[in-house]
């Protein structure tokens, strides 16, 4: 949860963490809401959606239930956003079940719905006994309590509201002189000196700002 970037890429990493057995209503309620909210704080010109299978119902390595159809819910969630959109495979231990999730999800980026019936074709054995696309959810026990996936959805919504602008606007380069780096005191080496230049940039001028009459601005308004 905490992952979220460092120094000046902080809060641009957004991480979700996830307990075994979720289902398709719990992954797909909370991937669109954070979903929704990532496209409308980042503003986007083009998504890379990675559609991994390990989170398949059954997978040899994955912990989750999600069906093929909860799966490929999010990929038609995404579609609709009407943006560029490059979509990659991933993991996913079970063969027979990657190949029918990118199936599906191919379909679903051409419009197509298919036939749940696999046809005839030299790996059809692998898709026995009932040879057919889409599998069910599994039935392990679900471990992400409704109070849970609400602290986890709150959790991240603040990461996104800590961002001041969306990458997608006008943004200007601050000139080096006036830069002043996002210092993590957790990571400083206290036996290290640092330098005056650098302690220098640190310290906020004591003439920067006035209050009352001394303010700069304060007759700003008035004529010469």
């Amino acid at each position: 949860m905490k992952d979220i970037g460092e120094k000046e890429g902080k809060y641009y990493a957004i991480n979700v963490p996830l307990k075994d057995g979720i289902d398709d209503a719990s992954f797909t309620r909370l991937f669109k809401t954070i979903i929704s909210k990532v496209v409308e704080t980042y503003l986007p010109g083009v998504i890379v959606l990675q559609c991994g299978a390990d989170s398949l119902a059954g997978d040899r390595l994955g912990c989750f239930n999600l069906s093929i159809e909860g799966h490929s819910e999010c990929v038609r969630f995404v579609k609709k956003f009407n943006l560029p959109l490059l979509v990659t495979g991933g993991g996913g231990y079970t063969k027979e079940n990657v190949a029918r999730c990118w199936t599906v999800e191919t379909g679903v980026l051409l419009d197509t719905e298919l036939p749940n019936e696999i046809p005839d074709n030299d790996y059809i054995k692998y898709f026995a006994p009932d040879f057919t696309l889409k599998i069910p959810n599994g039935n392990m026990e679900n471990l992400n309590s409704k109070s849970y996936l609400g602290t986890i959805r709150f959790q991240v919504l603040e990461c996104l509201r800590s961002i001041q602008h969306a990458p997608g606007v006008q943004m200007q380069e601050i000139p080096p002189d006036f830069y002043i780096p996002d210092i993590d005191e957790d990571e400083q080496n206290p036996d290290e000196r640092v330098n005056q230049h650098a302690q220098d940039k640190q310290i906020q001028r004591d003439d920067e700002y006035y209050d009352g009459d001394n303010d700069n601005d304060h007759n700003m308004d008035d004529g010469p």
